[in-house]
């Protein structure tokens, strides 16, 4: 599931305050350099930085959509719905063209990266969760400890690479940014991000972000949970959010 159900809230807040796997894996905290505005309705699902804005798809059904939003002042400049029978999940993009997954419907959306026009369809096997690129591939998380490799014009799959953490699988990997030659992933119902090495599918660090949204501005929303990496290379950027989040945070990695 892609959001929390009230029963299994109590056991996903326990799951927030460590790592996936054992401490063997070393443990970065992070350093605010600025807050920006979010709207706090986005429930976020995928997240990318390009031209200067940003770029993020929301999900649930009947509020799924693909929006260009400016950075510094959190506004929507364009927005397109997608429809009511899908539950929007990550987005990347590829040359002119937005490429957009759904949850459970097996379908994807190829968009023009200007106008949001659906320019066609593709179909995949499994749940869709979340999308970036290497400036090769395309990567796609589908929840399970597997990520996809697929071909940027078929988008046909090519590989799969098996994330893991001192040996052990690492399940729920959610949204994704590739960043210097690493994969970033969000890992659901926590509050850490796996830094992946792309070439093994080992976890060589966690991002703890906790204690960037002070709780009592989430106003107990248990769906309020971090999701959305975005990276601006050219001024080395590393952004981050969450669903239903107010704020955006430009962050620098500290390691403990």
């Amino acid at each position: 599931m892609k959001w929390f159900l009230a029963p299994i809230a109590a056991l996903a807040l326990a799951l927030f305050t460590s790592p996936p796997a054992s401490a063997a894996v070393p443990v970065w905290g992070v350093s605010v350099v600025h807050v920006y505005p979010h709207d706090r309705n986005a429930f976020t699902e995928g997240l990318f930085y390009l031209d200067g804005y940003l770029y993020e798809s929301t999900g649930l059904n009947g509020q799924s959509s693909v929006r260009k939003v400016d950075l510094a002042t959190g506004r929507v400049l364009q927005s397109h719905p997608i429809g009511r029978q899908y539950f929007g999940e990550g987005i990347v993009a590829w040359n002119n063209r937005l490429i957009q997954l759904t949850w459970q419907s097996h379908v994807g959306f190829v968009d023009d990266l200007s106008t949001f026009k659906q320019l066609g369809q593709f179909s995949y096997a499994g749940e869709g969760w979340a999308l970036t690129q290497n400036g090769r591939q395309i990567i796609m998380s589908d929840g399970t400890p597997q990520l996809r490799f697929l071909d940027p014009v078929t988008l046909k799959e090519v590989r799969r690479l098996t994330v893991t953490a001192d040996g052990q699988p690492v399940k729920n990997l959610n949204e994704l940014e590739w960043v210097k030659g690493e994969i970033l992933a969000n890992i659901w119902l926590t509050n850490f991000i796996a830094r992946i090495d792309p070439a093994t599918g080992k976890v060589t660090g966690w991002i703890d972000v906790t204690g960037l949204m002070n709780p009592a501005e989430l106003g107990g929303d248990p769906d309020a949970i971090p999701n959305g990496i975005a990276y601006d290379a050219a001024g080395d950027r590393l952004f981050v959010t969450g669903k239903r989040w107010p704020k955006l945070f430009e962050i620098k990695l500290v390691k403990r």
